[in-house]
């Protein structure tokens, strides 16, 4: 005998039962939507990397060998500017040297001029004679120097001379 009670607790077993079944299948429903989301955002990752792969790989790859290519460029264009600016910074220090070099001979060549400007009367007086002096020293040894020629051509003459009056007695005395 089955008594109202005990349907009623039967129904109500299936109720909850059917209830925790709905319940379930929402939950699976949730998690089904739920993994769909997920599998769609990881499909588009996916997509995005093979799209990657495929195009945006060599992309990068050839920007990375243009950036490579300007890098060289630039070094390229590094090295021959500091070239450059060394061969013309050795040619300004060879032009100021040789400016420097040419100064400093004009005034070495105008220090005499400009140092008798400032001398009083009497230093200029001692540096005339000594110019005169220079003049009448270079004079002297001229004249030293022919005085030695002379000397010597008289003196071969002399030997000469004597040499053949030697040679005159020597054939008187044989003769």
């Amino acid at each position: 005998v089955v008594t109202r009670d005990d349907v009623e607790e039967s129904l109500k077993a299936n109720w909850q039962y059917v209830k925790d079944k709905e319940q379930l299948l929402k939950d699976l429903h949730s998690q089904i939507e739920e993994t769909g989301q997920r599998l769609s955002a990881k499909q588009g990752e996916r997509d995005y990397w093979l799209e990657y792969k495929n195009v945006g790989s060599i992309k990068q790859a050839n920007k990375i060998m243009n950036l490579e290519k300007d890098i060289k460029e630039v070094k390229d264009d590094l090295h021959r500017t500091t070239e450059y600016y060394r061969n013309a910074l050795k040619a300004v220090k060879e032009e100021n040297d040789r400016l420097v070099e040419r100064h400093m001979k004009l005034s070495k060549e105008q220090a005499p001029e400009n140092a008798l400007r400032y001398l009083d009367k009497n230093g200029r007086r001692e540096i005339e004679e000594n110019e005169w002096l220079k003049e009448e020293v270079k004079i002297y040894q001229k004249e030293v120097s022919d005085l030695e020629a002379s000397i010597q051509l008289l003196e071969e003459e002399n030997i000469s001379l004597v040499t053949k009056l030697i040679d005159s007695r020597l054939q008187n005395l044989k003769a």
